[in-house]
């Protein structure tokens, strides 16, 4: 019963999706935009300061000292 009910509510929304017109072109907008937001913006605006250090004892160093220095 599980099992059909899954099956129903896949196939709903699947050919909710075929029988879409605007909607498509919405969601690739959406897609669009979530790709520039999250690879596109990362790269430039969010470099990795940790990336520079190996182990976690050098990244939670650093953290710590940040933190310390920006508070004072």
């Amino acid at each position: 019963m599980t099992k059909s009910i899954l099956n129903r509510i896949i196939h709903f929304y699947v050919e909710g999706f075929k029988n879409m017109t605007i909607g498509k072109t919405l969601w690739l907008i959406i897609l669009i935009k979530l790709f520039i937001m999250f690879v596109i913006l990362k790269i430039f605006f969010f470099p990795s300061y940790l990336g520079k250090f190996d182990g976690t004892d050098e990244k939670q160093e650093y953290v710590l000292n940040e933190l310390i220095q920006r508070a004072k």
